[in-house]
């Protein structure tokens, strides 16, 4: 057994690990890194990259299909499925070095293939090393959760880390779930020539602005996705080829494959948590607002930590835990600026509260700002005229931002900015963006706030006559 001493280990080589990582070691730390599987984590390799890849492939097919109001004339595309899936492991390992493990050893950090379990609050084993150090960070991510499902375990079912392998598309695919990934791969398949169904034991995109979700099941239902909510699958039966879904109310649904997308659950099984004293819930590790789990050395980031699972998230916690574990330096977590984006056509975006969240917590206080794609010409211009903008704001200051349409996952980076660095109404209406750009909304409905200040106000317009009348 070969004993290691480090100033930070890191487990986990997903987007959060591999971020403490390259940047403590950059700084002058000391850091081991291990990773049991993948470098690079889910997002690499089953996740946001692959799901994009296949999103693309989707979208130029169904542009080829729809050209007839831009005066082209359509055309029913050709779909080979298996380059699809060709394109989405080349973009893959168009990433893959970036991730890989010789480009972090260049950075200085020392990488371990294993998987670590914590054998005492201090010291962690992988394989036949035991190592210790004086911070230790769990990045280890999260998987897909399969729910226990009558029949789920004797039928071939695909997750977001199973669908890659597919070479042959599906003749109809089910997805029992509702959520981002679930319609994100609906929408997809549909566009690749699928017949698609989806099974939502509640309201699909639960999660975002019920006017907002509406606007994008409206136009996935449009597109052929046939989207049953409130309707729990109960039973699951057949063999490959022919998998039957029973609901709870009696209601068989047929196809050929089935997608299993209900969520995601931590990947800390295997950590060995109790011997390190650290607390977790089904959710994740337990943390503070400075991301640090009940033993006072150990830091957890990214899915694993209980909180929003996005890539972008666990990039920020990276950037949090290194001020903390290599300077001392005090940080605080805060949900409430991080954005998050569904990546449908339409897509849907939101960062801070909610419409119904902002008016819980600040009641008479709240107003809310609306402006429909319909007016900005860019949009009219590309047909992409189907959207919304939604701008909660307090006092003067937005806190929160909702938007289901073309660009949405661009369009609020602007607001996430905008809650981050605690900006004012008046600094977004003070930007200039070029015309014509999606990205004229966000002006424009910052400028929406102004309007019944400026042009209904009767003292406003007094003064502007006063001053007309002294002006030489």
């Amino acid at each position: 057994m070969q004993r290691i001493k480090t100033d930070l280990l890191v487990i986990g080589a997903g987007s959060g690990g591999l971020s403490v990582a390259a940047g403590a070691a950059q700084m002058g730390a000391d850091v081991v890194l291990l990773e049991r599987g993948e470098m690079g984590g889910d997002c690499l390799n089953y996740g946001c990259v692959p799901s994009k890849a296949l999103i693309a492939s989707a979208q130029r097919a169904f542009g080829m299909a729809h050209a007839a109001p831009f005066g082209i004339a359509p055309a029913v595309p050709q779909v080979d499925y298996a380059a699809a899936q060709g394109h989405v492991a080349e973009t893959v390992a168009r990433i893959a070095p970036m991730d890989s493990q010789e480009r972090f050893e260049g950075f200085g950090v020392r990488v371990i293939r294993e998987e670590g379990r914590f054998i005492s609050p201090r010291e962690v084993q992988a394989g036949e090393h035991v190592l210790t150090a004086r911070r230790i960070v769990i990045a280890t991510g999260s998987s897909p959760f399969v729910p226990p499902i009558p029949g789920l375990a004797d039928v071939p079912y695909l997750t977001n880390e199973t669908l890659w392998r597919l070479r042959e598309r599906p003749r109809h695919l089910l997805v029992i779930g509702g959520g981002p990934i679930g319609l994100e791969m609906a929408q997809a398949h549909r566009r690749l020539g699928s017949e698609v169904t989806v099974i939502e034991a509640q309201r699909a995109l639960g999660r975002e602005d019920p006017e907002l979700a509406a606007i994008v099941l409206q136009e996935l239902r449009a597109e052929g996705i046939d989207i049953v909510e409130e309707t729990q699958a109960q039973a699951v039966r057949g063999g490959a080829g022919a998998i039957e879904v029973e609901t709870a109310a009696g209601q068989v649904f047929r196809g050929s494959h089935l997608l299993v997308a209900v969520g995601r659950r931590a990947n800390i099984e295997a950590l060995g948590l109790e011997a390190a004293g650290i607390a977790a819930t089904r959710a994740g590790i337990t943390v503070d607002e400075g991301l640090r789990s009940t033993n006072r050395r150990v830091y957890a980031i990214g899915d694993v930590a209980g909180g929003a699972q996005f890539t972008h998230v666990a990039g920020y916690h990276a950037g949090l835990v290194v001020r903390n574990a290599l300077f001392g330096l005090p940080v605080s977590a805060k949900p409430l600026i991080l954005p998050r984006a569904t990546y449908t056509a339409p897509e849907l975006a939101q960062v801070g509260l909610t419409e119904a969240e902002a008016r819980q917590r600040h009641g008479d206080r709240l107003e809310v700002l609306r402006l429909p794609y319909q007016h900005n010409d860019r949009a009219i211009a590309q047909r992409q005229t189907t959207g919304l903008l939604k701008v909660m704001v307090v006092k003067g200051r937005p806190v929160g931002a909702s938007i289901a349409g073309a660009q949405a996952g661009e369009l609020i980076g602007t607001w996430a900015l905008a809650l981050s660095a605690g900006l004012k109404m008046s600094d977004v209406a003070g930007m200039v963006v070029p015309y014509p750009t999606i990205g004229e909304l966000n002006k424009r409905v910052a400028g929406a706030y102004f309007s019944p200040r400026l042009f209904e106000n009767e003292t406003v317009k007094t003064v502007v006559r006063l001053v007309q009348r002294w002006l030489p």
